[in-house]
């Protein structure tokens, strides 16, 4: 295991299914995807380092190298990844650099851990957030940090109230592990987006069709570059269908998982 702790939910027996949650968040985001997959498989939703109730970082790391040593230690490989932003970047650099424990990528609002942001509104959340970040707005960053949720076709009060609690209560508690001059330890996986069309794994993206055209963009680039790509979309969710429409996302995600081959 990883210098330090990660913390990981581990329920249910059969196929190892992997659920990987989205920056600032934790394995709670998954609640409804474990309740109901465990039935049938062996579930693991871990704390991403430096999330939820995992250690930060201290020395050099990269979250695809904890997922590795996690599924090594718990016996668990080869596993179905399924990720949520930040959690699907995790899969796809699994897929590229630990391919032996990957037996299928499933990806909603991302991409690869590259991300390539140029719509306008997305360029406009991100400055808000690190202007929040520079002068120490927690509330604030957290507000734009929700914007993502919501995505750009809505308003706050047209999505589920609780959604939103359950989203801000994970990513303040994520930052307040973390201090302002904390060293970034984190290490990037390189030409990501070079490498994805030897990823040979079968992957889906299942996207909010309410997200913002970037994350949209990005999915859509991965399933048409990798060798057996496809995707599919949530109606009425953003950039967390898997909360939002949690019936819908788990459909297509048995539907998925059902035709995979072995």
């Amino acid at each position: 295991m990883p210098h330090g702790s990660l913390a990981y939910r581990d329920e249910g027996s059969g196929p190892t299914l992997v659920l990987l949650h989205g920056g600032y968040l934790d394995h709670g985001m998954w609640e409804q995807q474990i309740a109901a997959f465990a039935r049938h498989h062996r579930v693991i939703a871990p704390d991403a380092r430096g999330h939820g109730a995992s250690s930060n970082a201290a020395t050099p790391f990269r979250h695809t190298d904890d997922l590795a040593a996690l599924l090594h230690h718990l016996d668990a490989a080869p596993a179905v990844l399924v990720g949520v932003s930040m959690g699907g970047a995790t899969a796809v650099d699994t897929a590229l650099e630990h391919p032996r424990l990957v037996r299928a990528v499933v990806i909603t609002g991302v991409g690869t851990s590259e991300p390539t942001f140029e719509d306008p509104w997305s360029l406009e959340v991100l400055a808000e957030q690190q202007r929040a970040l520079a002068t120490g707005d927690v509330e604030g960053w957290a507000e734009a940090h929700l914007r993502f949720a919501v995505g750009p076709h809505r308003t706050p009060e047209d999505i589920r109230q609780d959604v939103l609690r359950s989203l801000r209560e994970m990513a303040l508690h994520t930052v307040s592990k973390h201090t302002a001059d904390e060293p970034d330890h984190h290490v990037p996986v390189p030409d990501t987006w070079k490498r994805a069309a030897g990823i040979d794994v079968p992957v889906l993206a299942i996207d909010g069709a309410l997200d913002s055209p970037d994350h949209l963009a990005m999915a859509r680039r991965l399933t048409t570059t990798v060798r057996d790509g496809r995707s599919t979309t949530v109606a009425h969710a953003a950039h967390y269908p898997n909360m939002e429409e949690p019936a819908a996302y788990n459909t297509h995600l048995t539907t998925f998982l059902t035709a995979l081959p072995g």
